[in-house]
């Protein structure tokens, strides 16, 4: 193991781990690599349309219900880059909130901003539905939200209004400016992608107004 990882809820310690001693999230492909070290980067397109059908935790793949009733979970927990806090999609499902906060503060590419993805994926992997920015924002936002909506036609989810939010960097609470850098730091990204809208201008204005609504959403602000 190359680092010490924050001690993972009961459901996250039930998970195989893969030889640097990381947990084996339930969404990743088992296929890709030896048992105990698949690629991360792949998920299980069976595990997703499962997750879907069940309202599996992406992360530990158990039921998302209330774990003190029994029920149908009230709340889901994705865990986002900032810039999602902006068109407020997800392009993979939701998870526990202790699930989330675990893969906030444990996963490499989550907690080490100067890591990169590698682009070397198999030609035949299927990529999330959606436009995925590559870089890495070197900050990772859970929102917890209490409904489960997705985009009609596509497999994303509409994250809704917050109930909870909770940023972090390196693992640790993000401050308000780590926060406000990782999100304007993205957002040319986001006018690049306006601009080759059939519509530029209104596309612009939509963003614009997106991106103030997300400025309300830093560490320190008032939910409600």
């Amino acid at each position: 193991m190359t680092r010490t990882l924050p001690a993972p809820p009961p459901r996250i310690a039930r998970l195989p781990r893969n030889q640097a001693g990381y947990p084996i999230p339930w969404f990743v492909d088992r296929t890709t690599g030896p048992a105990d070290d698949p690629d991360f980067r792949i998920a299980d397109q069976r595990k997703l349309h499962g997750a879907i059908t069940f309202r599996c935790c992406w992360i530990c793949g158990g039921w998302l219900r209330n774990q003190t009733l029994g029920l149908a979970a009230t709340q889901y927990a994705y865990v986002i880059g900032p810039m999602c806090a902006v068109n407020r999609i997800s392009a993979e499902p939701p998870a526990h909130r202790d699930c989330a906060i675990y893969a906030a503060t444990a996963c490499p590419f989550l907690t080490i901003p100067h890591m990169r993805r590698r682009p070397d994926l198999p030609a035949d992997v299927i990529k999330p539905d959606g436009e995925m920015l590559l870089r890495n924002p070197g900050v990772a936002l859970v929102w917890v939200t209490n409904t489960w909506r997705m985009v009609p036609g596509h497999e994303l989810w509409n994250v809704d209004e917050p109930a909870e939010l909770l940023w972090f960097r390196e693992g640790r609470p993000a401050s308000r400016d780590d926060a406000f850098k990782a999100l304007a730091s993205g957002m040319p990204e986001l006018r690049a992608a306006a601009d080759k809208d059939p519509h530029p201008e209104a596309a612009h204005e939509q963003l614009d107004e997106q991106y103030i609504q997300a400025l309300k959403l830093l560490p320190g602000t008032a939910l409600g």
